[in-house]
């Protein structure tokens, strides 16, 4: 394939659906198709920030689902506040993965799956959502778990508040209006916000809060437990479904090339807000809980309700209630509409929150129908419910390496991209995030198979082959490196206008005996991963 950068493509839109295109329709503004007028002030920049605001906000506070507020409050009851540092950690691998989303989904007009199927076949398109059909699946039954945890505290039975919960879903959801959705969805967002002060009932000390965020530490040392608590951590904040959300959904709210940089503040924006969420929530355990009965002792998020009752007020329990549905909820529908953008991608149906039920029952049939069958779990009598919790976490693990594979391979296709491609500090350090993320999955599944390893140990010897690969690699692409001639830069006014062409134009990207080798090994070990993790779980659940 050249390296040359092609000019802006005159042929036919890669958008597959009319409803991706006209003007942005945002919660709290609206940008005609035809603008073309510059922000030369901050007045202007701000409406037009406005107007954009949403799919970054919306996929990053959406993984502080119940899963997270799990996660974190369990960080916060047994660990106090030493793990706040890992939360600003995660801050540049959320803006680096995120950011690359948000160019594929403007640049192309097409969805993730999507673009996975066309350039590599079928073969790596179904099994790159396959797997994240039944992970998505078994999170959005996560969710109704929080839903039901949440309401039982108000002594509200899961048998009223679930079906209203998934009813409500369907209803904001299926309105044919994106605008509408959108609104509903940041006021979700607004409610995360109810966290700081449950945050101020449990009487935080700055000093030790400002020194956990940037010294790293771990109270009372490293173990198993708490390595792995960190590994959830991550994967609760970094989630496979994210790609698949964030990049349908730019292309749901007709975002172009010429507004990602107001796109890429949104995702920044999502981000702090995410870490500002989890880092309260942290707070609020670790006060409330340090130095009484309750510390160390994390149960489940029912559990730290009326724990917080107990030790604060009932107040202190029903915002965390409320925080926990509201979690739920917002993760419950970025989940789902995620997932049904991935199925219009690969059935080819209509797929667009501008659209009425009439005009795309298959995109609304697959959302109400993932809601109504994982509400149905959570209320069946003595399902598992702890088990597909643990189980949704040990998966997201697993996936989210290939995940960011893929994500990268688009990045570096200029039949793709064009002007928009990966540069190569960006790969660089994309590089070094899914090496991370590999390790903690291997970590993740060696120990969830194997309780008796040294997880410490295990995660520093990874740790090394991870550096020792990454030099040799960066020593290698010095040394086979050919110089090329040097393309004139893009202008700004290219680059706003290029668009992907339409797929059928495009050459099939041939991929090296070493890329081929890999990505199978990669296959290789997602399947015997997952199979592992399938034999644990079928013995977990049957007590063998």
């Amino acid at each position: 394939m050249s390296d040359k950068i092609s000019d802006a493509p005159t042929g036919p839109s890669a958008v597959l659906d009319e409803a991706h295109l006209g003007d942005i329709r945002g919660a709290l503004g609206t940008i005609s198709l035809h603008d073309q007028g510059a922000r030369r002030t901050w007045r202007a920049r701000l409406l037009t920030l406005a107007a954009i605001v949403g799919p970054g906000i919306i996929v990053m506070v959406g993984d502080n689902d119940a899963g997270g507020v799990a996660t974190y409050s369990q960080a916060g009851q047994d660990y106090g506040t030493s793990l706040l540092w890992s939360l600003i950690l995660l801050i540049p691998v959320l803006v680096v993965n995120q950011e690359m989303v948000v160019r594929l989904g403007a640049v192309t007009g097409v969805g993730h799956a999507r673009l996975i199927k066309e350039r590599f076949g079928r073969f790596w398109g179904w099994f790159s959502v396959g797997d994240l059909f039944l992970l998505d699946f078994l999170t959005i039954v996560t969710e109704f778990i929080g839903v039901d945890l949440a309401f039982s505290y108000f002594g509200v039975s899961k048998y009223v508040s679930v079906p209203v919960a998934a009813l409500g879903l369907v209803v904001m959801t299926a309105s044919g209006s994106f605008r509408r959705w959108e609104r509903f969805m940041l006021l979700f967002v607004a409610a995360n916000f109810l966290v700081i002060p449950l945050a101020v009932l449990s009487h935080p000390h700055a000093s030790p809060v400002l020194h956990d965020l940037v010294v790293p530490g771990i109270r009372g040392g490293v173990n198993s437990t708490s390595v792995l608590l960190i590994i959830a951590i991550v994967g609760t904040t970094v989630a496979p479904w994210q790609l698949f959300f964030q990049q349908s959904n730019i292309i749901d709210k007709r975002i172009t090339p010429r507004w990602i940089n107001y796109e890429r503040a949104d995702t920044v924006l999502g981000s702090v807000v995410t870490v500002i969420g989890a880092g309260a929530m942290i707070v609020t355990c670790a006060f409330a809980f340090g130095n009484s009965a309750f510390f160390g002792h994390f149960t489940d998020a029912g559990g730290v309700a009326q724990a917080l009752h107990h030790r604060i007020s009932y107040t202190a329990g029903a915002l965390y209630a409320i925080v926990l549905v509201n979690a739920s909820i917002i993760g419950a529908a970025a989940v789902t509409l995620g997932t049904s953008y991935a199925f219009g991608d690969m059935f080819g149906a209509r797929h667009s929150l501008h659209r009425s039920f009439r005009e795309a029952p298959g995109f609304y049939s697959s959302f109400s129908g993932l809601v109504a069958l994982a509400a149905g779990i959570v209320l069946i009598p003595g399902a598992p419910l702890g088990l597909i919790t643990t189980s949704v976490q040990a998966l997201a693990g697993v996936l989210l390496p290939s995940a960011s594979v893929f994500l990268l391979l688009l990045c570096n296709d200029k039949e793709v991209l064009g002007p928009w491609v990966n540069r190569p500090w960006l790969n660089a350090v994309a590089s070094f995030i899914i090496g991370v993320l590999l390790i903690l999955s291997l970590v993740l599944v060696i120990t969830t198979i194997f309780p008796a390893v040294n997880v410490t140990v295990l995660a520093v010897a990874l740790f090394a082959v991870l550096l020792v690969t990454l030099v040799v690699g960066a020593v290698a692409y010095a040394l086979t490196r050919r110089p090329q001639q040097v393309a004139a830069a893009p202008t700004r006014g290219h680059r706003d206008s290029w668009r992907m062409p339409h797929l059928a134009l495009l050459g099939r990207p041939e991929w090296s005996r070493g890329r081929t080798a890999a990505m199978w090994s990669l296959r290789g070990y997602l399947v015997v991963a997952v199979s592992l993790l399938l034999v644990k779980a079928i013995q977990l659940g049957t007590g063998h």
